[in-house]
């Protein structure tokens, strides 16, 4: 009786699934991680079907009308790899999550104690490289507004000019970030230092000057009054000296349009920095986006219930430095943050 001579290429896919294999089962041993498993197993799988049943792919070849046997197996490989790529991205983000969680809570851990209390206003002004203007922004604000202490807080985030000093004046408090976080990232900074000081207002405002200080006064006094517990400024109802281009100016209003389809809301400038919270209601809002965070406080405001109310600002001219705005993907970062925020 004469034995059947081993198909090299068998034997070495059944030696490679076999490696692969054992490499899963060890990752989970270890760290107990369930997705290094099951993409040993699912590759394995696909190594041994190629090897000793090859006859499923001609199946699945008629079912997607391919003729090809390689062509079919290209495809599964192909869905089997960008699997991965999915997953990889996904672990990449986690990861960063990880790291930019980490950096908030060692600035928020190094904030500078303040009296703090539901009659003080928080005046959070995230600032990246803004060295040229900061200072003349935390001297502009008043110390008090409507019987409310005014407690100017500049998050530096990862600048590396005189960001930081500068903006350490008259009872300033001045945290900073090791690593740029985005705008979004330093607000979420500014929030949990606020909310851990029980601020009875939160108002936000750019570090370049282009939010005028005398209209603060205004911003709040909707909360004050108890009319609302989110109010933004709109350069749509007031005047825009920003210099925005036209396709910008169309971005902005086609964003402001979408938001309004998507969760009933009438507002015209969904962009807007410059903006005040009800202190107690900062904690209904689940906030993760580090750069677009315009568009996710404002839906996430709609969706916790929160009463919005817009008013006519001005915005003026950048007081120094460069805008800190993305030149490219814009359009694609807000619109994804838009359907996200909506989504989830």
């Amino acid at each position: 009786m004469t034995s059947m001579p081993l198909d090299p290429f068998a034997v070495f896919a059944l030696a490679l699934s076999i490696g692969i294999l054992m490499w899963g089962f060890e990752r989970y041993r270890r760290r107990f991680e369930k997705r290094d498993l099951a993409s040993a197993i699912v590759v394995t799988v696909g190594l041994l079907s190629v090897a000793f049943a090859p006859g499923l792919y001609d199946v699945a070849g008629s079912v997607l009308n391919i003729d090809r046997r390689y062509l079919v197996v290209i495809l599964f490989a192909n869905l089997i790899l960008l699997g991965f790529v999915f997953y990889l991205l996904g672990l990449v983000r986690r990861v960063k999550t990880e790291v930019s969680e980490l950096t908030r809570t060692l600035s928020v851990d190094q904030a500078p104690q303040t009296d703090g209390g539901m009659d003080t206003i928080f005046v959070v002004i995230p600032a990246y490289n803004e060295g040229e203007t900061i200072r003349s922004v935390v001297t502009s604000l008043p110390e008090t507004i409507c019987g409310f202490k005014v407690q100017p807080l500049v998050v530096s985030d990862g600048s590396v000019d005189d960001t930081a000093e500068n903006a350490q004046y008259n009872g300033t408090s001045v945290v900073e970030h090791p690593v740029n976080q985005g705008q979004g990232g330093a607000l979420k900074t500014g929030f949990e230092i606020a909310l851990q000081n029980d601020a009875g207002i939160v108002v936000t405002m750019d570090g370049d000057g282009q939010h005028p200080v005398d209209e603060l006064e205004r911003l709040v006094n909707p909360i004050i009054e108890d009319e609302a517990d989110y109010v933004m400024g709109t350069r749509y109802l007031g005047v825009d000296d920003s210099g925005n281009g036209i396709v910008r100016d169309s971005g902005i209003r086609f964003f402001t349009a979408t938001i309004n389809v998507l969760t009933k809301a009438e507002i015209t400038d969904c962009t807007n920095g410059y903006r005040a919270i009800r202190g107690s209601m900062l904690d209904r809002l689940q906030l993760t986006e580090e750069r677009f965070s315009a568009p996710e406080l404002l839906i996430e405001a709609r969706k916790s219930g929160l009463r919005i109310k817009e008013i006519p600002i001005t915005i003026e001219d950048r007081k120094g430095g460069e805008t800190k705005k993305p030149k490219l993907g814009f359009a694609l970062g807000l619109l994804r943050t838009i359907l996200i925020t909506w989504l989830r």
